[in-house]
């Protein structure tokens, strides 16, 4: 699986990252995201993923790293092209 650390992570929505797929539940997304992440939680990831490009690369974040890395897996089992944003929203604290 790609991964990508949070810090190098950041450097790049610095310049305008629109492939961010969260995957933390709605509750835990209103609290706090990155603005141009979707909101995709892992717990409905399977009825949702479908409507995500294909031909887009994304990087999904959840709050530690654990959720992402398994909504990775399943992703990428579907053909999508995808990078694990490792330490996830915790790392911006």
């Amino acid at each position: 699986m790609k991964e990508i650390d949070f810090e190098d992570f950041y450097k790049l929505c610095q310049n305008g990252c629109s492939t961010i797929i969260d995957v933390r539940e709605e509750v835990e997304f209103k609290q706090v995201h990155i603005e141009s992440a979707q909101n995709h939680p892992l717990s409905s990831l399977s009825d949702t993923y479908e409507v995500l490009d294909k031909n887009q690369t994304y990087y999904v974040i959840c709050k530690s790293g654990m959720r992402s890395a398994r909504a990775c897996q399943f992703l990428a089992e579907q053909g999508y092209e995808v990078i694990n944003v490792q330490g996830g929203m915790d790392a911006l604290e």
